[in-house]
């Protein structure tokens, strides 16, 4: 796999990734280098573009600048309105990517539209027992700080049983990922009413000041 070019990495390093230390604190900086990381992985097994497949990884999430439920689309708008962008690709790679991003959450109702999407949704499914746990606390203390110790913990099964558990509506789209097999035995230790107490309360008794400040939205 060819380098990424070094300019567009120099620009999204300074003016993009940036943003990411102003979200909630299970998405912050160290969450996109990670979700850049696995993509990157991911691409040595597909014919793909690199500087495509970082740029992806890149913005996936800028768009929780303007809350999470839409966070998806405002991040491919982004994407779309960023005119340095314009200097390193077509417009038909930057509706790609747009389009890729758009596709990346866990929750969409349909597949990714093309491999990009694929790839950035399956580096963004970190499917590691103590790092979920991690950012579901990390997540509820920043948008629940009303609820106490039990509602979180009622909180973290209830979004367990709705993503991750067995029927759950995660979705794995890359056969070469190690996700699927992580995923299986975290659905068994899911299973286990004390195994699942025990993660919560090591994470939730090391846990961090979730506190935030959302950064302004740019297009």
């Amino acid at each position: 796999m060819k380098a990424i070019n070094p300019r567009l990495k120099d620009y999204i390093e300074a003016e993009i990734l940036p943003r990411y230390r102003e979200f909630d604190s299970a998405h912050r900086i160290d969450h996109v280098q990670e979700v850049i990381r696995g993509s990157l992985e991911l691409a040595l097994h597909y014919d793909v573009d690199v500087d495509m497949v970082y740029t992806v990884a890149a913005y996936h999430d800028t768009g929780l600048c303007g809350g999470r439920e839409e966070h998806h689309i405002l991040s491919g708008r982004i994407l779309r309105g960023d005119a340095t962008l314009k200097h390193y690709f077509s417009p038909d790679k930057i509706e790609i990517m747009a389009q890729a991003v758009e596709d990346h959450r866990a929750s969409s109702s349909h597949a990714p539209r093309s491999i990009y999407g694929r790839i950035v949704a399956e580096a963004d499914r970190i499917i590691d027992g103590p790092t979920i746990v991690r950012r579901t606390i990390r997540y509820g203390l920043s948008h629940y700080p009303q609820l106490d110790k039990e509602g979180h913990y009622l909180r973290f099964l209830e979004h367990m049983a709705e993503k991750y558990a067995q029927g759950g509506y995660l979705k794995l789209w890359i056969p070469q990922s190690p996700n699927a097999e992580r995923l299986a035995s975290f659905q068994q230790l899911l299973k286990d009413p004390a195994a699942t107490r025990e993660m919560f309360e090591r994470e939730w008794n090391s846990r961090h000041n979730a506190e935030f400040t959302l950064f302004s939205c740019s297009l």
